[in-house]
């Protein structure tokens, strides 16, 4: 039985789920030294519509976790879909105003900005199934949002055929129309703001211990650092190369790049004890609203999204709606919980249970929803018919 299987079987409740993800935690920080442990995931799938970009207002909570931790070295699991780059340059600035050894953990997903996280850590640890993604700045105009460096690689083009033909192609006009200088630098800036982290971080965190060629045995030099960076980061941002800002960066990718990248699938009680805690952590984001974690061994700060509260005549909670997808078999439902006597039953939706067991119509797995229960009544200030 696989890993997945074994924790659904076992029908864990909210809170037996935070408890087996700390064990986890606690045998990765064991087998890993003792180190410090911060775990940064979002619900990359976003099933409930939520922020789960990094943002600014992850840094509060993300530095709340930091200053509960003592040790000299760190690790963080990272499981985000990208966001906002100098969130990431801030929350980085954090970490290593404390700590001088950063290994960043891959298990799933980290891609966009954080890939660019990644690159400031002394060590990337991912598996085979783990993946980074490109790190072209992505740009909104006119509600699209947009490459800049395949942006800028269409005016570059534009460029060069007006260059050969000596005239310019009446379809362009109306696309040049609508550009200003403004925006064109814009991109250049968030390129270069992109290039500009990796190329500083890998030079001064992961190239830092890179002082012999493995090939020669030769000493690596300052330049041979800076250059190895500089190619590093203009890969990972060439639009052109992935052709998808969602494109998976794999391990092997990474090493034809000429970035070393530990797998830890190598070492057996590691790999089980990251596989475990990220299996856990999905269940945890499957069944709940939750959308963000921040957690240590011993403390957390969830995020979770607000479900679709219906009010009576006096403005007041009476009805609460959630969608709800099976853990098991991923079926979508809509669950009524009704706050008021007077509230007619939807018969299109799933009530609430009663004894807080909704069990999945179509596949039979049982699932406890007293920690829903408990969270909806927290919201509401009423308790739950």
């Amino acid at each position: 039985m696989g890993v997945y299987s074994e924790y659904l079987s076992k029908g864990f409740t909210f809170d037996q789920l935070n408890i087996e993800r700390k064990i986890q935690l606690k045998k990765i920080a064991q087998i890993r030294g003792g180190r410090d442990i911060l775990v940064y995931a979002s619900d990359i799938q976003n099933r409930q519509g939520a922020p789960v970009s990094i943002d600014f207002s992850d840094i509060q909570p993300f530095k709340d976790q930091i200053s509960n931790l003592k040790g000299s070295a760190i690790d963080i699991i990272l499981e985000t879909p990208g966001g906002i780059g100098e969130v990431v340059e801030d929350l980085i600035k954090l970490v290593r105003s404390k700590y001088d050894d950063l290994a960043v953990i891959i298990p799933g997903t980290a891609k966009s900005a954080g890939t660019i996280f990644s690159m400031a850590g002394d060590d990337i640890l991912m598996s085979s199934s783990s993946s980074l993604g490109p790190i072209d700045a992505q740009m909104m105009s006119n509600n699209k949002r947009f490459s800049a460096d395949a942006f800028l690689e269409g005016l570059e083009k534009i460029k060069k055929e007006v260059a050969s033909t000596g005239r310019l192609n009446p379809a362009y006009i109306p696309i040049l129309q609508n550009i200003s200088p403004g925006e064109i630098q814009n991109c250049e800036n968030a390129q270069n703001f992109s290039k500009t982290l990796v190329r500083d971080w890998l030079q001064r965190y992961k190239f830092a211990k890179w002082t012999k060629h493995s090939s020669t045995g030769l000493d690596v030099t300052e330049d041979e650092k800076k250059n190895r960076a500089f190619e590093i980061a203009e890969q990972l941002c060439k639009h052109s190369d992935w052709l998808t800002h969602g494109r998976s960066v794999k391990i092997e990718d990474l090493e034809k790049m000429g970035l070393k990248i530990s797998n830890y699938e190598i070492n057996t009680e590691l790999n089980d004890a990251i596989t475990r805690y990220y299996t856990l952590l999905q269940i945890t984001l499957e069944s709940t609203n939750m959308y963000k974690l921040f957690e240590t061994t011993e403390t957390q700060i969830m995020r979770f999204t607000s479900p679709q509260v219906n009010t009576n005549k006096e403005n007041k909670p009476a009805n609460v709606v959630i969608n709800y997808d099976c853990p098991s078999c991923k079926s979508k439902y809509e669950i009524q919980a009704r706050l008021e006597n007077n509230v007619p039953v939807n018969n299109s939706m799933v009530q609430f249970p009663k004894n807080d067991i909704f069990v999945c119509p179509k596949c039979s797995s049982s699932n406890n929803l007293s920690t829903l229960r408990l969270q909806l009544e927290a919201q509401t200030g009423k308790k739950v018919l």
